[in-house]
């Protein structure tokens, strides 16, 4: 009790929670995050080989030639092979392993692998959070994803721990910022996970897309090769805040983008 105590307080305390958004987070134009993308900071050589190996066991009976079946593949294969678990905090390697052979993983490490199978399947991906606003206990945030599907042109929300996405009242999939702005308008929205049997939570879904009171933020500048090297080289001996900041100091650090609200309403 008292370790998984003290590690909630080196990770989600109020205090470290707000001064990680004191730190990282710049107010942004809706047009100014359409180039960004995962791929810009992160290239194919810079993905751990284990990636690669795994990639191979997903598409053995060969690749889907749209973009949307092949996330869909993906995702599903993951969702069938994974156990999720505490949070990890480990280099993406590890995360990996830990997530097909082990027990561990939430939603951030979820994001964090699907990032990188992207990559090397050369589907542009984008990595999202979320937070309330103002900041409550009760919403610790969530992590998601977003790809370009080319066959629609547009870029997609997808949340890979679900298979989630979400729909107009036209049935088009909807980006994160078409959904959150149509939450805010209360125009209609539905949603539905491809995975077959999987059971969503309403409560869950309410609580991290469909509520008035959360803003999305962009998380750019994230290099895995960068953050493997320090993960790697200093857990489990210091904790990961620290091995954060580290990065922060030297410059190397990923920074989020809120294109839609003015991320100082956090502390209000």
């Amino acid at each position: 009790m008292l370790i998984k105590k003290l590690r909630w307080t080196v990770k989600r305390h109020p205090f470290l929670y707000k001064t990680r958004f004191w730190l990282l987070s710049h107010n942004a134009e809706e047009d100014a995050i359409q180039g960004n993308s995962y791929n810009v900071w992160n290239k194919k050589e810079d993905i751990p080989r284990c990636f690669y190996e795994v990639n191979a066991q997903v598409f053995k009976q060969g690749r889907p030639r749209s973009d949307f079946e092949l996330i869909k593949q993906l995702v599903s294969w993951l969702n069938a092979h994974t156990r999720m678990g505490p949070g990890l905090s480990e280099p993406s390697d590890k995360v990996l392993k830990t997530m097909l052979y082990e027990k561990g993983g939430v939603c951030s490490d979820m994001v964090q692998i699907f990032n990188n199978f992207c990559v090397i399947n050369n589907i542009q991906v984008r990595e999202w959070g979320t937070t309330s606003v103002p900041f409550t206990h009760t919403n610790g945030g969530h992590s998601f994803n977003e790809v370009f599907i080319k066959e629609w042109q547009k870029w997609v929300l997808i949340d890979p721990s679900w298979g989630l996405l979400f729909y107009d009242d036209k049935k088009v999939p909807l980006s994160v910022i078409e959904l959150f702005q149509k939450v805010r308008t209360a125009q209609t929205v539905s949603y539905h996970s491809f995975i077959k049997d999987k059971h969503l939570e309403a409560s869950q879904v309410f609580k991290n897309y469909l509520n008035t009171d959360i803003t999305p933020f962009l998380i750019c500048g994230y290099r895995n090769k960068v953050y493997d090297a320090y993960l790697r080289m200093a857990r489990p001996f210091i904790p990961v805040f620290i091995v954060h900041f580290m990065v922060y100091v030297l410059g190397k650090s990923y920074h989020y983008k809120f294109p839609m609200d003015d991320y100082r309403n956090i502390f209000n």
